[in-house]
């Protein structure tokens, strides 16, 4: 059977009738010589979705897996005879299942996590494409050599460049591109005191209970604590909310150390 490509919310609910398939299979960079700060954290954030959904899958680690999805972003899921990339389009095809994590929460409780899921988007998700790609030293020592890692010159450059063009673009166009790193950092500082002051004594953001919210901070926050870069301003920032660490050390206790059986070690292709 064909694989259906869902690039769209609508489409996902082609996958409504199918169970959730035993050789699901998330399609990711390397890890270990290739992947950059925002793919990362992005990796994390759906993997901690699906654990928290129960969902079982394997990762597959692969050189060309941004040329692979739909949408040119990973992670990217196979499941069955779909395929779906990022993470909107992966909650929404899981809850076409009937799987979802904040249907403890009321109308405005909803509306909130949305609200703080969007802030991690345009204030981490763009500090860390900052990072990676207007950084001198992180782009010459992390992000250019990892990129030229994975094919032969001279098509390595060409992809580099036409990457390192494009990261750019996005970032002028939510006007991140003409800020200082000093202000970059002002910002981050600003979104984690804003998740730290809803979080508070919690458990997680909305109780005894994880929501997509705890995922996607679980998934950017343990990618900033994680990676090594040449300045490490942005982990230095994570570390000053302790409630914030604390979130992040629970999540990755409960769902990635004490289930790590349950899960096939990654595939590198």
């Amino acid at each position: 059977m064909p694989s259906v490509l869902l690039t769209e919310s609508i489409a996902v609910e082609m996958g409504a009738m199918e169970p959730w398939p035993e050789d699901a299979r998330l399609y990711q960079p390397s890890e270990y010589m290739q992947i950059l700060l925002p793919d990362y954290t992005n990796c994390l954030s759906i993997q901690a979705f699906l654990r928290m959904c129960c969902l079982k899958y394997r990762v597959v680690m692969r050189k060309n897996a941004e040329h692979m999805s739909p949408s040119g972003h990973v992670p990217f899921l196979k499941c069955g005879a779909f395929v779906v990339s990022e993470i909107d389009p992966i909650i929404a095809f899981v809850n076409t299942k009937g799987i979802h994590l904040s249907q403890h929460l009321d109308g405005a409780q909803k509306a909130d996590m949305r609200a703080y899921m969007a802030l991690i988007n345009v204030v981490l998700g763009n500090a860390e494409l900052y990072v990676s790609w207007c950084h001198n030293a992180t782009v010459n020592e992390k992000t250019k050599p990892r990129c030229l890692s994975v094919y032969s010159w001279p098509l390595n450059y060409f992809l580099y460049w036409q990457k390192k063009s494009v990261m750019k673009s996005k970032l002028a166009s939510n006007h991140w591109l003409d800020k200082t790193l000093d202000e970059v950092y002002e910002e981050v500082t600003s979104c984690c005191h804003a998740l730290s002051e809803r979080l508070g004594k919690q458990t997680y953001f909305f109780g005894t209970k994880p929501t997509e919210l705890d995922a996607l901070v679980y998934g950017h926050l343990m990618g900033i604590l994680t990676t090594a870069l040449p300045d490490n301003g942005l982990a230095s920032i994570v570390r000053n909310f302790e409630n914030l660490l604390k979130l992040v050390s629970r999540i990755d206790v409960q769902y990635f150390r004490q289930n790590e059986n349950l899960y096939d070690s990654p595939l590198e292709e």
